[in-house]
């Protein structure tokens, strides 16, 4: 007799008469719910033989539905069909378009119990900051594939740390976020810690016009629980303005310098070069530098001179709640991560 999964075993409960209002999410979807025209879902003989009950309540068919999208999540963090791309060289760079029309400067209120005040040392309260968004494409040819973080941690590779506000890995040394005074070059620091690379939005300019293939990587992955990180040519992993971290403290808030107003310089810099510390690996050596130190990259890339972004940006007086600058007006969402899911308490 053949076996079948959870996931299929609750999908074949739900009534035919009821499958037409979930095809298109079915076809939209096909790593979180199968199809069933597809050879590996069990068929209505099977329930009428009486293997399994068939359920008619209709309000658990949204709750099925979930579930199901559960199981597939985290049983295949990567579709079945997807086939990375390591013919090539990735290259990353940074979206300085994006990064120069999504920012603003306001008054915000930050709860104590919020992950970026914890990891920022940031004291809770209203705080003037300066949220921006950043979009990282991968423009070269190959893919980046990093895979499933536990492998990293059990390996102990240096690659991931587990963010226990969080909840689950992020990657160390991605992205490194500076706040330059060009008068003077003195640099502040964002309160964001850690990320996880996804492919969140396709780049079609990045493949010579072509449409980009279906993305590879969905899954920051958590203790546990596999994931599947990286990001596929011809895709971006983006971190919006209104997400957890995506800020620079202006008002002193963070044991930095207050920010007076004027006009500064917002540096982004994808895959960083770093100097490791004693028992970090060096996984990619670019150079070495005058002190006889190594300069290390976390990934491989066929171009590290394009990696840093800059956009200028206004810091007025006083703000206001509403906020000044081209997202002024937009609520937060301080209490997501980094790729806009629920930050659980």
């Amino acid at each position: 007799m053949k076996t079948h999964t959870v996931a299929e075993l609750l999908w074949m409960t739900i009534p035919d008469n009821q499958l037409s209002k979930y095809n298109q999410s079915v076809t939209l979807h096909p790593p979180c719910l199968p199809s069933r025209s597809g050879g590996n879902i069990p068929d209505r003989k099977l329930r009428q033989e009486g293997h399994i009950l068939k359920s008619t309540k209709m309000l658990a068919i949204p709750l099925l539905l979930m579930f199901i999208c559960f199981l597939g999540y985290a049983q295949s963090p990567q579709s079945p069909s997807s086939q990375p791309d390591t013919t090539g060289t990735p290259d990353l760079i940074v979206n300085t378009d994006l990064l120069s029309h999504q920012w603003v400067v306001r008054d915000e209120q930050l709860a104590a119990t919020a992950c970026s005040v914890e990891e920022g040392g940031i004291t809770p309260g209203l705080r003037t900051i300066i949220r921006f968004t950043v979009e990282t494409p991968n423009i070269g040819d190959a893919d980046i594939i990093v895979g499933d973080p536990n492998v990293h941690i059990a390996n102990n590779d240096g690659l991931f740390e587990f963010a226990t506000c969080h909840h689950h890995y992020h990657f160390r040394h991605y992205a490194l976020y500076q706040l330059i005074d060009p008068n003077t070059g003195f640099i502040w620091k964002a309160a964001k810690k850690g990320f996880c690379m996804l492919d969140t939005d396709p780049v079609p300019t990045s493949t010579g016009g072509a449409p980009p293939r279906s993305s590879q990587f969905r899954n920051c992955g958590a203790i546990g629980i596999p994931g599947n990180q990286g990001i596929s040519h011809g895709w971006a992993d983006t971190y919006r303005f209104f997400l957890s971290g995506q800020f620079f403290v202006l008002d002193g808030g963070d044991g930095q310098p207050v920010v007076p107003p004027g006009t500064y310089i917002i540096r982004i810099t994808v895959n960083p070069p770093f100097k490791p510390v004693a028992g970090e690996p060096c996984r990619f050596l670019e150079r070495i530098d005058t002190d006889g130190q190594p300069i290390c990259h976390q990934l491989q890339e066929s171009n590290y001179s394009n990696n840093v972004g800059e956009a200028l940006v206004t810091i007025p007086d006083h703000p206001g709640k509403t906020g000044v600058g081209p997202a002024a007006g937009t609520p937060a969402k301080e209490d997501f991560d980094e790729h806009d899911n629920k930050i659980p308490n």
